[in-house]
C-alpha cells in the first residue's frame, strides 16, 4: 500500500492538467473584471448623457428639470 500511495502522489505531482485549468479560470476572472469595469463606466457616462438630454427637453418645454 505504501508503494501505491507513492505512485499516486508522484503522478499527481507530474500531472499539470489541473494547473492549466486553474490558470484559465484566473484569466477568465480577470477578463470578467475588466468587462464589468468597462460596462460600469459606460453606464455612468450614458446616464449622464440621458440626464443632459432630459434636462434640455424639459427645459425647452416647461422650464423645469428632470
Amino acid at each position: 500500500m505504501g508503494r501505491n500511495a507513492m505512485k499516486i502522489v508522484s503522478r499527481m505531482l507530474v500531472d499539470e492538467t489541473g494547473v492549466t485549468a486553474i490558470e484559465y479560470a484566473l484569466i477568465a476572472a480577470l477578463i470578467a473584471v475588466a468587462i464589468l469595469s468597462g460596462v460600469s463606466t459606460l453606464g455612468i457616462e450614458i446616464q449622464a448623457m440621458y440626464q443632459g438630454v432630459c434636462t434640455a427637453v424639459v427645459g425647452a418645454i416647461s422650464g423645469g428639470s428632470c
